[in-house]
């Protein structure tokens, strides 16, 4: 394999292959749960309320946000390889007890182990991704990870056919993923592997928790970017995890058909613009060290748009409209998603690229958490719709203004000083 200026070799876009897969279970699992929400609420009535929805949602993200950095340093600071083929046995294992829970507090317990089991992955594979894919395709090679969520989103979204069979129900489809993750635990411990060092990589490795957050933190632009993550996330966050329960509260139709309509096209698109917006992004870099950044921009142009159009769409009585605007919150979402860990890598060295992410995670999916918590608050006081999205657009638009601030640099070099 080539190093940083080279062209990657098979074994590179093979670790995505791998990757993959793991994406998809991940995000199929959560997906799940918000387009059988009408089953599992039913089946478990002690949950009550909305609000108690939001906050199962929440309880996944807070644990998932608070193991995050802890999971990005060990990722830096030993194997990645072990990180995620670890994380995704725990993940197999909660993903099977969830589907045999029968209280609201088991459901809570279920959720909140699930986010530790998930805290470990993301971070890891995507610095994984990195190591191996340098500036040429990292963007793409990111973007092609980022696809195994779609289409994981895309599959959890037609689990409400599968929770109104009478024959298999809501607890099936989590058993089945359950299953699933342990087979392919296996073969992925033994086929992925981590990226030889480059020069000098080792001795910067052996950097103390307290020396990685003094760097990262003492960094504007990572604090920046931070930020940046954290606010179109929010929005994400509500898109993937109401949408279903919106859809099919606000145009009269069916949990099944909900479910993929929440999903399905908006996921179409985010496909789209992840390839797309990785292709752009790595053409653009050749031009200007921005060019990232500025593709990222775009992508978050399109989620305020959209963001404002489907909390519009009930007005006009229309499935297909918040179906349109949700394909262009997808579009955006893919630039957005594509970029974000090429963008960490410009403002952090490799050694600090899974803990930066994690400390990313930190902060962003805390405010996920309470978004989804406080979505439902709204939604129990009956708030507009139109309101409730034009307050998470208005926090994507802000964003707009934080990444354009951000000052990439050359990382790839060996050790450097942090610019401030």
């Amino acid at each position: 394999m080539k190093r940083p200026e080279g062209t990657p070799s098979a074994t590179a876009w093979f670790v995505v292959a791998l990757l993959v897969p793991v994406a998809l279970l991940n995000y199929m699992d959560r997906q799940m749960l918000a387009a059988m929400k009408s089953s599992v609420m039913t089946d478990i009535p002690d949950i009550g309320s909305e609000a108690n929805w939001g906050k199962i949602l929440a309880f996944f993200k807070w644990t998932y946000a608070l193991l995050s950095p802890i999971g990005g340093y060990l990722a830096d600071r030993f194997s990645r390889r072990h990180v995620i083929a670890g994380s995704l046995v725990a993940w197999s294992a909660v993903t099977w007890a969830t589907g045999h829970v029968t209280t609201f507090e088991q459901l809570l317990v279920t959720r909140a182990v699930m986010g530790i089991s998930e805290a470990f992955y993301i971070p890891a594979a995507l610095a994984l991704i990195s190591d191996f894919h340098a500036g040429p395709t990292r963007s793409r090679a990111v973007g092609m990870h980022q696809m195994g969520i779609y289409a994981g989103v895309i599959l959890g979204g037609f689990s409400g056919y599968a929770a109104d069979h009478p024959s298999l129900g809501w607890r099936w489809m989590f058993d089945v993923c359950g299953v699933l993750g342990v087979i392919y635990a296996f073969p992925l411990f033994f086929l992925l592997r981590n990226a030889p060092p480059r020069p000098g990589q080792a001795a910067e490795g052996a950097v103390s928790p307290v020396g990685a957050l003094r760097e990262l933190l003492g960094n504007p632009s990572f604090i920046l970017l931070v930020l940046y993550f954290t606010l179109p996330a929010m929005a994400g966050w509500i898109v993937r995890d109401w949408m279903p329960a919106i859809l099919k509260a606000e145009f009269g139709i069916g949990q099944g058909k909900a479910g993929v309509s929440a999903t399905l096209y908006w996921m179409l698109a985010c496909i789209f613009g992840a390839v797309l917006g990785g292709w752009l992004a790595d053409r653009w870099a050749r031009r200007t060290i921005r060019g990232r950044i500025y593709t990222s921009a775009i992508g978050n142009v399109l989620i305020v748009i959209a963001m404002f159009g489907v909390g519009y769409s009930p007005q006009w009585g229309l499935l297909w409209v918040a179906i349109v605007f949700l394909m262009v919150f997808g579009l955006g979402w893919g630039f957005f998603d594509a970029n974000n860990m090429p963008i960490l890598c410009q403002i952090a060295r490799p050694h600090l690229r899974a803990t930066g992410y994690g400390l990313m995670n930190l902060v962003s999916i805390s405010c996920g958490g309470f978004a989804d918590w406080w979505f439902g608050i709204l939604r129990d006081w009956k708030v507009p719709l139109m309101a409730i999205f034009g307050i998470f657009a208005s926090l994507a638009l802000i964003s707009i203004v934080l990444i354009l601030l951000v000052r990439p640099r050359d990382t790839e070099s060996g050790p450097a000083p942090v610019s401030h």
